[in-house]
């Protein structure tokens, strides 16, 4: 198949997320390895491209609360309006989250991202993972150039959003009973 490249997220990006190919884009944190997250063959295509131990699971990115697997409470959509849009990466419990995402835990971390042209991708796609675009135990790229060095045509596209100049990990909550608790 081959390689789209691009420095947007025009047509072809969205035709192939939807049809259940895989690539890198620029996340609001780092490069990630995407795929949409309601399609089990491309996200296991995503963990056997990267290398990504079978328990680990992705976090998965969102462009609204709608997107979330499970119906959430007013409680919690006000816990997570005061951490979002932003780099910050909720873990909340999960009943209906499939197990291609789950990965045996009970929960699922979501992001939304502060990035009006992920997020606007993410509403014509659906929720997608995008766990940082390195194979498992290396350096994750922090060009599009250096990602294609990885994965090569292993992707089905590379979306180029420049050099990533921070690359700080987004914080971690966790949404449990006693409210928002911070593990990273």
């Amino acid at each position: 198949m081959p390689i789209h490249h691009s420095d947007s997220f025009d047509e072809t990006v969205v035709r192939l997320l939807k049809t259940g190919g895989i690539g890198v884009v620029r996340t609001d944190t780092l490069y990630g390895l995407v795929a949409v997250a309601n399609n089990d063959v491309a996200v296991e295509r995503v963990f056997a491209v990267k290398g990504r131990a079978n328990e680990k699971a992705p976090i998965v990115l969102i462009s609204n609360m709608n997107q979330i697997f499970d119906q959430i409470d007013a409680s919690i959509s006000d816990h997570l309006a005061k951490v979002w849009p932003g780099k910050n990466s909720v873990i909340l419990p999960s009943h209906r989250a499939p197990d291609w995402i789950t990965r045996g835990n009970q929960s699922v971390a979501y992001r939304l991202p502060n990035n009006p042209e992920l997020c606007e991708l993410i509403g014509k796609v659906g929720p997608l993972i995008a766990p940082s675009a390195n194979p498992q135990g290396l350096v994750p790229a922090m060009t599009i150039h250096e990602a294609e060095n990885y994965f090569s045509d292993k992707v089905d596209f590379y979306v180029d959003g420049g050099e990533v100049t921070d690359n700080t990990p987004s914080k971690l909550f966790r949404f449990g009973q006693q409210g928002m608790e911070r593990l990273r």
